[in-house]
């Protein structure tokens, strides 16, 4: 399963900073922000050039109130343009080539681009280029001409126009041809660029240069094996080759790819328009072959259609913003710092609140929040101020008054994206350990596990990779799901057992060490569906060891609940032992089985883990193999709306070693944003830990679920 970005007036506020850093003419231009340029549909009035600006390349904002910045009328043929492209030149002078094509009238034939030039990104000098009247000879009989885009080569001094083109009894084309000095006609035929395989009709073409190399985007059409693909060259007009598989992920339709790269970073964003489905997908890559979708980084407060995004400096960012501004940006757009959760704040443009969540150890009665701002030159009061008895008033350009409440936030408990938790605490290193699921994967692909350490529950350390599928595993590459983990003394030494899910099956890995190294098994342990179960799948493991019987027992199961002994060396079970527990309509995933207090207490989360309402319900037993009793109001975790914490379960329990203090420790939808992102909230989740009590009987009070998590 595959997930997608829906954009939505989503203003989820995470960066603008302008910095005093413009760049001069003939120097390196120093960037600060981004310009992405798109139209928005096929629409009357929708084949128009649009401009948005973002600070980090992820969130942006309309400008102009997202209304066109050119008149099509004095610069197309036609009425409309579509797929804008944007190339920052040499000279620092500005080009871009359009499609000049109007839907609505000429459906989807066209015989003509447009190629523009700008100093300032404001105003353009523009020429429409008819190929079937620039060149009769060669193409009087083309019928479309889509999708322009420009490069400079270096080795010739001059620009570089391609496009795809498409001809009678043929199939769309990629060609190219150069433009003459003052970027106003082709000076040369156009000729066929990249050659494809299988002879299908490609389109879309984005070039990027990368370590010497020529990396060619393309959009496949009329194969099974639709998407955006990549070739590569040494030369910039010749000898491209095809990569296998494609680079967009999902299994939507989509075209326009565009491709840039962050300021400051060795990561590149490949964008896409996903065109049936009205919505825009976001990929990261370091290496322009294997890339992972962001969309739970990405806003838009518009709905854009194929595009380009390019660097911009200091100067050019208020440039744009004087020349074409929009009511729609916001004053505070987000808060930097290492000792703030960025992911979690919140801010409320209507009501003019900002909420800054801050991690453990940090002093709020002297704390400078770091604002990221946008078209605001002062903001009042500056240096640090005391929140602790309640929010600061900051005042944006002496017109716009905002209340900042600033609170230590324990949860959720690591920075980033996991989700699935378990927890031990190590008799060996007198320490806590958390085993998640990592996440922030399309369709939950993630191939590692790593862990983390603690010695206080609050305070965690990031180790390192403990398993890999890919390096590590030889029965399965993929899906590196739900672990759990047990503490056994074997021979005097102590063993850690890592029960893991990967492609829908169970394995186990160990190590003398609760970091690893571990080694896996090199088969999987659970492969099978128990006796009289026809549907769900073997995932989602754990382990429990009896502290009356010293014996321990390995549950699992999506759609059913299993559970059997394993055997002295932890890593086979008994088959004879097997049993199916399934407690009743509610089980569909992730058990968790404790003990206290003389009774066995088995846990499972309820719905679908996309879902908000995702929740925990528990049973007890007076065996490690059941028979399950279920109590009335058998409820323990659920969503907490008044906090906006969504989706909570999936999760495990620790006794404080030395105590009856309980804690239940579980995954939550990404907040605030998670709320906002459909499917997709579903594999971008945090881990979270929060008390768990008991009355006197034994039986699980509800916990609710909190931003302050354990003190």
């Amino acid at each position: 399963m595959k997930s997608l970005f829906r954009i939505g007036f989503l203003l989820v506020f995470t960066t603008f900073l302008f910095q005093s850093c413009a760049g001069t003419k003939n120097e390196t231009p120093e960037f600060s922000n981004y310009l992405f340029a798109y139209f928005t549909g096929n629409g009357d009035g929708e084949e128009a050039v649009h401009y948005a600006i973002s600070s980090d390349g992820y969130n942006y904002y309309a400008l102009n109130d997202d209304k066109a910045i050119l008149d099509n009328r004095s610069i197309s043929s036609t009425g409309g343009v579509r797929d804008p492209h944007i190339l920052r030149g040499p000279d620092d002078q500005f080009y871009m080539v359009l499609t000049d094509l109007k839907t609505s009238e000429m459906g989807w034939n066209n015989t003509a681009m447009i190629l523009l030039k700008s100093n300032d990104l404001i105003n353009w000098k523009s020429s429409v280029i008819d190929i079937t009247r620039s060149f009769p000879q060669e193409f009087s009989d083309v019928n479309r001409v889509w999708a322009p885009q420009t490069i400079y080569d270096e080795h010739s001094g001059k620009f570089m126009v391609y496009f795809s083109m498409l001809q009678p009894g043929g199939y769309d084309k990629i060609y190219y041809a150069y433009t003459n000095q003052d970027f106003t006609a082709l000076e040369t035929a156009p000729k066929q660029l990249f050659f494809s395989p299988n002879e299908k009709a490609t389109i879309d073409g984005d070039i990027i240069l990368k370590d010497g190399k020529y990396h060619l985007f393309y959009k496949t059409e009329g194969t099974d094996d639709k998407g955006i693909k990549v070739a590569i060259s040494n030369s910039l007009t010749s000898g491209y080759q095809a990569l296998p598989g494609n680079v967009d992920q999902t299994d939507k339709a989509v075209e326009g790819s565009g491709v840039f790269k962050l300021i400051g970073s060795d990561q590149y964003i490949l964008m896409y328009d996903v065109y049936r489905d009205g919505e825009y997908q976001f990929a990261e890559s370091n290496d322009l072959q294997n890339f992972k979708v962001v969309d739970e980084q990405i806003s838009m407060n518009f709905h854009p259609r194929h595009g380009t995004v390019i660097p911009i400096t200091e100067e050019e960012t208020s440039r744009l913003l004087q020349n074409f501004p929009s009511k729609n940006i916001p004053g505070i757009i987000g808060v930097q710092g290492e000792n703030v959760r960025c992911p979690n704040m919140v801010v409320d443009e209507e009501n003019k609140t900002v909420f800054i969540p801050v991690k453990p150890g940090t002093d709020i009665s002297s704390f400078e929040p770091s604002f990221r701002l946008a078209q605001t030159k002062s903001i009042e009061p500056g240096g640090p101020q005391d929140f602790t008895n309640g929010p600061v008033k900051y005042t944006i350009n002496s017109d716009k008054t905002y209340e900042v409440h600033v609170a230590v936030n324990n949860n959720p408990i690591v920075d980033g994206y996991y989700a699935d938790p378990e927890i031990l605490y190590s008799n060996k290193t007198s320490k806590y350990y958390l085993y998640p699921t990592s996440d922030g994967f399309t369709g939950w692909s993630g191939t590692y596990f790593r862990t983390f350490s603690s010695e206080d529950l609050i305070n965690w350390k990031k180790e390192d990779t403990i398993l890999n599928l890919k390096t590590n595993v030889s029965w399965a590459d993929r899906n590196a799901w739900a672990p759990a983990m047990a503490e056994k003394k074997i021979d005097g030494e102590y063993q850690y057992f890592y029960y893991f899910t990967a492609a829908q099956k169970i394995g186990v890995a160990v190590a003398s060490d609760p970091t690893g190294p571990f080694k896996d098994s090199g088969e999987p342990l659970i492969d099978f569906k128990p006796a009289g179960v026809k549907g769900g799948q073997e995932i989602d493991p754990d382990v429990f060891t009896d502290p009356n019987s010293g014996k321990s027992y390995l549950y699992w199961g999506n759609g059913y609940m299993a559970a059997a002994e394993l055997t002295s060396d932890m890593q086979h079970i008994k088959p004879e032992t097997i049993k199916v527990l399934t407690p009743d309509e509610t089980f569909r995933e992730g058990t968790e089985v404790f003990f206290r207090n003389g009774k066995y207490y088995f846990l499972w989360s309820e719905d679908d883990t996309r879902s908000p309402n995702y929740r925990v319900r528990y049973a007890t037993a007076n065996s490690p193999l059941g028979p399950l009793e279920i109590p009335e109001n058998n409820l323990v975790i659920k969503r907490n709306d008044q906090q906006q914490i969504y989706g909570t379960g999936h999760n495990s329990v620790i006794n404080k070693t030395g105590t009856d203090e309980w804690y239940i420790v579980y995954h939550r939808f990404t907040r605030p944003k998670g709320i906002e992102m459909g499917d997709a909230a579903g594999f971008n989740r945090e881990v979270c830990m929060d008390e768990l009590h008991f009355d006197d009987s034994g039986k699980i009070l509800e916990t609710i679920p909190t931003l302050e998590g354990i003190q």
